[in-house]
């Protein structure tokens, strides 16, 4: 039998406990996200389907980007046991400076669409956090503007190079004189891949006011309020060039780019080089071969060509062959620091997050991306303790096993052509 008694009164109010209500909205909105999921559904209830849509899509089916999520969860940890790691260091150093982090802010075009802060938020927030921002060629504020956002922290900038290709050059010399530190020499772009989401929202830039999109303005007032009393969305960086949006996006997609414009932006450019948007092993190697100084395995974010290669799984490959002191960089399909801490142990000296910000960015302002970036290096942290790991240097491919459901078939059709040769 249960002993029963008479509640005591006084037991009973040392169990009630009244949180202090926060009257900010805002913030706690944002401390109620304790992952970049969470975020994600808080951006998405925030903003208009056309612009979260262009965010959170890729290419055609978006194959690519579901592989490349689903590749960070396959995988297991190894962790080393009875062995303490009770303060973690999370700083590496990367292209010839630090970072508190081992990630930095990916580029990522018309951001002041997602949210009105745009660039400016993700660079403010991205100094104050010690890790580098990387502003987009097809960004919505201009390189000396993010400069002044991000005075003492480090800037690296993306680049197209385009089909008038003093334009390009113009961009070069500007960030260099900005005092941008890192040229981010994209190549998986020639054309535009077909972003379906954007097709049926009727995405256009700016935003045509539709019977469709009054809609879905409605519960979200806030957002065309910043909209139409901010300044006019455009891209910044090529404001000078004169044309349309359909002409500066045809100029920043060129098909004919090849090695001698890699050659031509080397010359111009003084400090680290790296090259966005490889896809291969032997892509990888050239390019280690001809001197620059980085690559990133990347396929777009899944936004250019569908079924692409998952770069978490290239990853120990490339590694392999190019040696582990060459300096290969990881994005696409990070949304955990667990993904980081994986990365890390096969092999990346650094990784990049594009949709992880844009989902703080469009939850609250430069205070998401703020979240977006504590909510990362808490999971980074406790990932690292959890394998008794002390530092981002310690990690090892033995902490990590890639598990796999998609087995290439290229050992079964060698196995069938033998066969059939005895």
């Amino acid at each position: 039998m249960v002993q029963r008694q008479i509640p005591n009164p006084a037991e009973i109010f040392d169990l009630l406990h009244f949180k202090r209500p926060d009257l900010n909205a805002r913030r706690r909105r944002l401390n109620s996200a304790l992952t970049i999921w969470d975020l994600r559904r808080i951006a998405r209830r925030r903003t208009p389907a056309a612009a979260f849509d262009y965010t959170d899509g890729a290419a055609e089916g978006e194959i690519s980007l579901r592989r490349a999520r689903r590749a960070f969860r396959d995988i297991e940890f190894h962790p080393d046991i009875l062995r303490p790691a009770v303060d973690v260091d999370t700083s590496c150093q990367i292209l010839g400076g630090p970072s508190a982090l081992p990630l930095g802010i990916a580029p990522t075009g018309f951001t002041r669409l997602m949210q009105t802060e745009g660039e400016i938020a993700g660079a403010g927030a991205a100094g104050e956090a010690g890790i580098p921002f990387t502003l987009s060629t097809l960004g919505t504020a201009s390189i000396e503007d993010v400069r002044a956002a991000n005075p003492r922290g480090r800037n690296w900038f993306q680049l197209y190079v385009m089909r008038k290709r003093e334009i390009s050059y113009g961009l070069v010399e500007r960030a260099g004189a900005a005092g941008f530190d890192t040229l981010m020499f994209t190549v998986d772009t020639p054309v535009a891949g077909a972003r379906l989401r954007d097709k049926r929202n009727g995405f256009s830039i700016p935003p045509q006011i539709t019977i469709g999109t009054v809609l879905n303005a409605l519960p979200r007032p806030w957002w065309w309020f910043d909209f139409l009393t901010t300044p006019k969305l455009e891209f910044a960086s090529l404001r000078s060039t004169g044309g349309t949006v359909g002409e500066l996006l045809d100029s920043a997609m060129d098909p004919t780019i090849g090695y001698e414009d890699l050659k031509v932006i080397r010359s111009m450019w003084s400090g680290r080089i790296v090259v966005k948007g490889v896809q291969t092993v032997a892509d990888s190697k050239r390019l280690l071969d001809l001197g620059v100084d980085g690559i990133i395995l990347s396929n777009h974010g899944g936004r250019q060509l569908d079924r692409a290669p998952v770069p978490f799984r290239l990853l120990p490959e490339v590694v392999r062959e190019v040696g582990s002191d060459a300096v290969v960089m990881i994005d696409t399909g990070i949304m955990n620091g667990a993904d980081v801490v994986a990365s890390m142990a096969l092999g990346a000296k650094f990784t990049l997050i594009g949709r992880a910000y844009l989902y703080g960015l469009m939850a609250g302002g430069r205070a998401g991306v703020e979240r977006a970036i504590a909510i990362l290096r808490e999971e980074i942290e406790r990932t690292m303790k959890l394998l008794g790991v002390s530092a981002i240097g310690e990690l090892e491919p033995r902490h990590v096993t890639q598990l796999t459901r998609l087995v290439p078939v290229r050992g079964q059709v060698r196995a069938a052509a033998d066969a059939l040769e005895r």
